[in-house]
């Protein structure tokens, strides 16, 4: 039996949906929420084996108290998902310098809280998962979504270097990068996620905003079959180091790395001439 700490326990998300799998394999689940009157009721029908716990990943002495009293109620924690996160939209230029450090704050490095927090137990014990949830947005800046794909593009780097340092002791790094997924991420986006300050882009935000309606409860993804897919890669004997979740995510990262290789190739000579010659 394991015990899994979620992040972002928000009803209608990947969080819930994750805390749900790992309980039918016969797991417990520590969720966290900045809300955590709403998982009254999922909570109560799941007795000892669940534990909600409120916490706003941006408070550094929340994390910690958090992490204790989940080591303190199961004995440790085995997996760590990184899924708490949200998205403001606006253009580079003009979105409000506040937003911009919120955004940072609550994508990134609530992330590097949570994992300053967790390993040294994992550590101890030789062994562990983290999945950090990212986005295709985090492989593939996506135009009006700037400082968020900025955000993701830096827990995949985080990502990528925390694999090797924490692979001798035993703990494994998963980084998942979802599409468009039915969840509740977007009607919080169309809400109020805007802060737009340049009136030049008005329009592109305005356009930004209106496909983000349009496209809310009609996303292709199932964040049910999503988290599947990552269980499934995870129970892999060789697992994936990242999975891309979606379709459309899978075309649009593929395309993504297939140009960026014809790129790289069509100015190999200027990169490697870029060396002293050899011998000096």
């Amino acid at each position: 039996m394991k015990t899994w700490f979620i992040t972002g326990g928000t009803p209608g998300g990947f969080g819930l949906t994750y805390a749900d799998a790992a309980l039918e394999r016969g797991d417990n689940v520590v969720l966290t929420a900045r809300r955590p009157k709403l998982l009254d009721d999922w909570s109560a029908r799941h007795g000892e084996r669940v534990l909600v716990l409120p916490l706003d990943v941006t408070d550094a002495d929340q994390i910690r108290d958090a992490v204790r009293t989940a080591e303190d109620r199961f004995g440790g924690i085995d997996v760590l998902v990184n899924n708490a996160g949200r998205g403001w939209y606006g253009s580079v230029e003009g979105t409000a310098e506040a937003d911009v450090r919120r955004s940072f704050e609550l994508n990134f490095f609530s992330v590097t809280e949570l994992l300053r927090a967790v390993l040294p137990g994992m550590r101890a014990r030789r062994g562990g998962w983290i999945v950090n949830m990212s986005s295709v947005a985090g492989l593939r800046g996506v135009p009006g979504f700037g400082y968020y794909s900025a955000a993701k593009f830096a827990v995949e780097g985080l990502t990528e270097a925390l694999r090797e340092e924490v692979a001798p002791f035993g703990i494994k790094v998963l980084a998942v990068e979802p599409g468009a997924f039915r969840t509740h991420a977007y009607t919080a986006f169309a809400d109020d996620s805007v802060s737009e300050t340049v009136d030049a882009y008005a329009p592109f935000v305005e356009s930004v905003r209106e496909a983000m309606i349009g496209q809310d409860g009609r996303q292709p993804g199932d964040p049910e079959r999503g988290v599947r897919a990552v269980l499934e890669a995870m129970d892999q004997e060789k697992p994936p180091r990242r999975i891309v979740l979606g379709a459309a995510g899978y075309d649009a990262v593929h395309e993504q790395l297939e140009g960026m290789i014809e790129e790289l190739r069509a100015h190999e000579d200027a990169s490697r001439g870029a060396d002293f010659p050899p011998g000096q």
